[in-house]
């Protein structure tokens, strides 16, 4: 019975001890450590890079685009295979986006320094299955955005700002906050000046207190600001569809921005002015305005230079509901005719089909330069800078919380110098419209014998509506219709070889229409 006894008290014994030991193993539970620190001073969604006192936000959205008798952006069908309405285009074209962006921002003692970066994730088709019109983007490969695992990325917005300074590519000082979407969702709403995506630049930006500010800025004109300059002594000047070769010189100076903008509960106004320059290449130049051997022996026209001004409103707290407000913008250039004929890529020429009374088809032409020049004895004696002006706005209501519907519309006009068929009346070729009229007579028949009437001023106006819904936030389901007028100012009509695979056939010049459809479905995050 001791011998029991003494066994258990034993085991027991080193059962403790070796509890013990087991305990002292164990490691001790350490003090939880914040990986990811929120960052509260810039917004919601920031939070602190470890190790660093640089906040950071990752955002963006993703976004299905739908349009039907238009391009992927919402771009009217008023030119290319949609304005002839052939058998090539793309009546129904879809578009996928996966847009990222990256925010950063520190407390210095000069101020909060920022980096900002975005890019675009997408995938469409061009619009057209056309073999001559499939572009060799990028990397040489054929029709690369509409292949399977195709797509390309887009670069937006990339800047610094540091100190009231912006370097890099941001939306410019000349531009509104909502640039070209008073209201709409379509790329394509002209009348005005849009950077939407960005154009490179250097910017400074003074606070005076009580909501006003003023900025400066210098603009690269190259991708952004500029449209075309003709030269209309070289051979087929302009073609069968109304537009020439781009005859443009290399930049030779930024384009100088400014604006005054007064913030206010009651919303927003604001004066914008910008000097570009329009240069011309050579005085000889082979088709296409290329160059050739007699190009620099030939001379140049002297650079001139032109502009725009812009003034803008908005206005909030408006008695028809909460969030409701008015945006609209009235420009005027010449000479920059892209702060008119604007939209988030190049400005367009406008070659559109439709019926006709009597001829095979109706046509209307819309040329979009900066100016033109015809060189040699009686000719324009240098560059004449084009005129346009427009106005476009919108007014958007909140139904409630979840749905919300906008109209929006445009006007905008571009005049070129002179009487209409100056060439025919006596005055030579030496203004803007007479020489363009001399080049568009060598493909177009007709002009004297009276058959047609040549004028290439044109006008055209867009009108929309746009109805959101946002059943979760974030989430937003719209749907967008559109109808564009062209409002050319030819007369008659002529015998001439459009573009293929339209015929040689005899054109009637009229005004034309076009609608389009889009859908979207967008989730920010």
């Amino acid at each position: 019975m001791k011998t029991a006894r003494t066994l258990i008290l034993s085991s027991a014994a080193g059962l403790m001890a070796l509890s013990g030991a087991q305990a002292a193993d164990l490691p001790v539970k350490a003090k939880a450590v914040e990986y990811v620190k929120i960052c509260s001073l810039y917004g919601a969604g920031f939070y602190y890079i470890p190790g660093t006192d640089t906040c950071i936000k990752i955002g963006g959205y993703l976004r299905a685009d739908v349009t039907f008798n238009g391009g992927a952006h919402g771009a009217p069908a008023w030119s290319g295979d949609l304005g002839q309405q052939n058998r090539y285009a793309d009546y129904y074209v879809a578009r996928s986006r996966l847009a990222l962006t990256v925010d950063t921002r520190t407390a210095t003692e000069y101020g909060v320094v920022r980096t900002f970066g975005q890019g675009d994730f997408q995938f469409n088709n061009f619009g057209t299955s056309n073999p001559t019109s499939l572009s060799a983007f990028p990397g040489g490969a054929a029709n690369a955005l509409s292949i399977p695992g195709g797509g390309y990325v887009a670069v937006e917005y990339l800047f610094i700002q540091f100190a009231g300074f912006t370097f890099g590519k941001s939306s410019s000082a000349y531009s509104t906050p909502w640039n070209g979407f008073p209201g709409n969702i379509n790329s394509n709403l002209l009348g005005g000046n849009n950077t939407d995506t960005g154009v490179n630049n250097i910017q400074y930006t003074a606070e005076f207190g009580n909501g006003v500010s003023g900025s400066i800025g210098l603009d690269d004109p190259t991708v952004w600001n500029r449209t075309a300059v003709y030269n209309l002594s070289i051979p087929s000047a302009i073609g069968a569809n109304g537009t020439g070769s781009n005859a443009y010189a290399g930049t030779h100076a930024p384009d100088i921005v400014g604006r005054i903008r007064v913030d206010q509960a009651w919303g927003l106004f604001q004066v914008s002015a910008m000097a570009h320059e329009v240069s011309g290449s050579y005085n000889t130049l082979g088709a296409g305005a290329a160059p050739n051997n007699l190009s620099e022996i030939s001379g140049h026209p002297e650079s001139k230079w032109g502009g725009a001004v812009m003034a803008a409103l908005q206005i909030k707290n408006l008695p028809t509901g909460a969030g409701d407000d008015i945006k609209f913008d009235v420009s005027y250039a010449k000479g920059a005719t892209k702060q008119v004929i604007a939209t988030s890529g190049t400005s367009p020429n406008f070659a559109m089909f439709g019926d006709s009374g009597f001829g095979y088809q109706s046509v209307g032409f819309g040329a979009t330069t900066d100016g033109v020049y015809m060189p040699g004895p009686g000719g324009t004696g240098g560059i004449v800078l084009t005129t346009a002006w427009g106005v476009r706005g919108a007014f958007n209501h909140n139904w409630n919380p979840y749905w919300s519907t906008s109209l929006f519309g445009s006007y905008s006009a571009v005049r070129y110098d002179g009487s209409a068929d100056d060439n025919l009346l006596g005055a030579g070729t030496t203004t803007a419209k007479g020489a363009y009229c001399a080049a568009f007579a060598l493909s177009h028949p007709g002009q004297a014998a009276g058959t047609y009437s040549c004028n290439p001023d044109f006008n055209v106006s867009q009108l929309g509506v746009v109805t959101r819904w946002t059943p979760v936030k974030n989430l937003t389901f719209s749907g967008e219709v559109q109808w564009f007028h062209l409002d050319q100012k030819m007369s008659g009509s002529s015998v001439f070889t459009a573009t293929a695979p339209k015929p040689n056939a005899l054109y009637e010049f009229k005004d034309q229409d076009t609608v389009l459809l889009q859908f979207r479905a967008q989730r920010n995050f």
